[in-house]
């Protein structure tokens, strides 16, 4: 059995961290049985979530996590692509991965509001005394990273690149490359869904609204994947 470990739901999504909900669709992908457990980053052995533990061996990393799990199973996440399918798939999971996800962070950690109802909660158990000197130390740490030195709207404008280029490959297909997911589907899916909760507000996410072709990506593999889960982009509803 492999137990994956991660955050568990909040902030109006199915998980918290958009690469443990890339790592468990992708489990579901491959039809393996698992049970999910709620851990910390500093519990796995990268320091990270997500990460599996199956026979006695750790594994850190949803993409080493996929490479376990298609050597081991004998997974092949895109099998049917031609090698430039593969290529781009391995091109869009960076891109959203490396560029796209840090967009969002900033929306959530940098905009007082998003980060008040939501990041600030993972440190409700820091002394009271010191807690507002740990957030603005954290805030400040997101800020020094190398897109913290663009402005908000170039930041943004760089998330909508991100979000153009996937709505032109997607084009008016079902998944990515067709009718069948592949692995990339499960990290687009993932990064894209963490944009569009209404739990938060923002230009990226009012932006994201308005590729009505992600929007529809997004509703299908939640009802795919996440069937029992109330997925509403009404914000009214989000609380």
């Amino acid at each position: 059995m492999i137990t994956l470990y991660g955050i568990g739901a909040g902030f109006g999504l199915p998980e918290i961290s958009p690469f443990v909900t890339k790592t468990e669709v992708q489990l579901k992908m491959a039809g393996l049985a698992y049970e999910k457990r709620i851990a910390q980053p500093s519990d796995g052995p990268k320091g990270q979530v997500p990460f599996i533990e199956a026979d006695g061996v750790r594994i850190g990393d949803s993409t080493f996590i996929r490479g376990w799990v298609e050597r081991t199973h004998g997974v092949d996440f895109d099998e049917g692509l031609s090698p430039e399918q593969r290529a781009t798939a391995w091109a869009v999971e960076r891109m959203m991965e490396n560029n796209f996800a840090w967009a969002m962070v900033f929306e959530r950690w940098l905009d007082p509001v998003n980060f008040a109802k939501g990041p600030a909660r993972f440190f409700a158990g820091a002394p009271q005394t010191a807690r507002d000197a740990v957030l603005d130390e954290v805030r400040a740490n997101v800020r020094a990273g190398g897109m913290g030195r663009h402005s908000d709207l170039e930041i943004v404008a760089l998330g909508v690149r991100s979000l153009a280029a996937v709505a032109a490959i997607l084009g008016d297909r079902r998944y990515l490359f067709g009718d069948r997911p592949c692995g990339a589907d499960a990290t687009v899916f993932a990064m894209l869904a963490g944009a569009l909760t209404p739990f938060f507000s923002g230009e990226l996410r009012r932006r994201a609204e308005g590729f009505g072709t992600l929007v529809a990506y997004v509703d299908r593999l939640m009802a795919q994947f996440y069937p029992d889960f109330a997925w509403d982009l009404e914000p009214a509803k989000a609380a």
